[in-house]
């Protein structure tokens, strides 16, 4: 008998029930009452996930849409913004940015180190023609955790605007934009949302609308003011998925009856448990100390293959992974933990990495390493979560 499927990965994410189910309706018409009822009680339910009194605006794109439709919303060419890169999707930004015809002051960081603060406020010191700061709250590729928070003071005292990539984060670990100052929040629907790939969203502050009402016109699909103009008449600017919608709405009552305490407290300690097991096989983590809610990046020993481990899990176990990219493709493996996933899908993604790490060539002989997991997980889930 072929194993159940698990997916581990830092996206897509597995899908409740509820949401499947909901998306297996009827279509309607995206312009009639019936479409405009969802998007208005979906609307109060994504600024409760943001944290914000201000929209938030649905788009049928990727993640890295919303990206571009934040940079191409919110400034002209010619203008300078700072870019932190440590890892692939800062890169992204920049890659995004230069497009756009802006200066990019780009901030390179070692891939798996956190952004610093001091780092961003000297650059903003520096040079006073940065009017924004682009970066992620998780950095997917690597697994690390930005401090944005502390981000968002330095930005706030010099004026500039903090454009957030909150994919892998929002839903996962807190991140509430109006009261930590984040001018820009955007994500996906993949991940911690607990929806198919296909919808990203986007909200600004009273400071960013102002900027983006005096921006040179971008992009004419991705137009915020057009899409706030029909957000308010509870529509989008162009055609929706609306089946995807209709996921969402029972996305977003899923967190409500839950609550965002009981789902970050939730995050947290599988995050400490997957830690706790890696740990436990003798394995290094890639990001020790600022790391991610949602995913874990376990570093291998020489003469492991992170590719054929990944395959491996896969094809023998029914577990799918994720593994590096770039210049980290074979070295580490990332195991994702965000969104519908619960301590049985973790436990059976240790057993299938370690065992799969034993075909690749590794050797631990711990034997408890899934106690370990399972006692870090109900520590955690019993203390909550720290603040960020």
């Amino acid at each position: 008998m072929l194993n159940k499927l698990r997916l581990l990965t830092p996206g897509p994410t597995p899908l409740p029930e509820e949401v499947r189910l909901a998306m297996a309706r009827d279509m309607v018409h995206h312009r009639k009452a019936g479409f405009k009822a969802v998007l208005a009680e979906v609307q109060e339910g994504l600024k409760a996930l943001f944290g914000t009194a201000q929209p938030v605006l649905p788009l049928t794109c990727s993640g890295t849409g919303a990206m571009d439709a934040a940079v191409s919303g919110l400034f002209s060419p010619g203008e300078k913004v700072l870019v932190v890169e440590a890892g692939k999707f800062g890169q992204r930004f920049t890659q995004i940015a230069r497009r756009r015809g802006l200066l990019v002051a780009a901030q390179p960081l070692p891939w798996g180190q956190a952004a610093d603060p001091a780092m961003v406020r000297y650059a903003l010191e520096a040079d006073k023609d940065i009017v924004g700061v682009l970066m992620q709250a998780s950095e997917t590729s690597t697994g690390v955790l930005h401090p944005v928070r502390e981000v968002a003071t330095v930005t706030k005292s010099h004026g500039a605007l903090l454009v957030v990539d909150g994919i892998s984060a929002v839903g996962v670990s807190p991140l509430p934009m109006d009261e930590w100052g984040v001018d820009c929040l955007l994500t996906g629907s993949q991940k911690g949302l607990m929806l198919p790939p296909g919808l990203a969203f986007l909200a600004l502050s009273e400071k960013a609308w102002e900027r983006a009402a005096k921006a040179a016109p971008g992009s004419f699909y991705f137009d915020l003011a057009g899409e706030l103009a029909n957000l308010k008449k509870h529509q989008t600017l162009f055609t929706p998925a609306v089946s995807l919608i209709a996921g969402l709405q029972e996305s977003l009552r899923l967190f409500k009856a839950e609550g965002l305490e009981a789902v970050y407290r939730k995050q947290w300690a599988l995050t400490l448990g997957c830690r706790a097991g890696a740990r436990a096989l003798g394995l290094d983590l890639f990001a020790p100390k600022h790391f991610a809610w949602g995913l874990t990046s376990v570093a291998l020993p020489e003469g492991v293959d992170g590719v054929r481990l990944v395959q491996v899990a896969a094809e023998k176990y029914g577990v799918v992974m994720a593994g590096g990219q770039d210049q980290l493709k074979g070295r580490i493996v990332r195991v994702g933990h965000m969104g519908h996933v619960d301590f049985g899908d973790l436990l059976a993604g240790l057993h299938a990495f370690n065992r799969s790490f034993a075909i690749c060539g590794g050797f631990s002989a711990c034997d408890d390493y899934l106690e370990r997991a399972m006692a870090a997980y109900e520590e955690a889930l019993e203390q909550g979560y720290p603040a960020l």
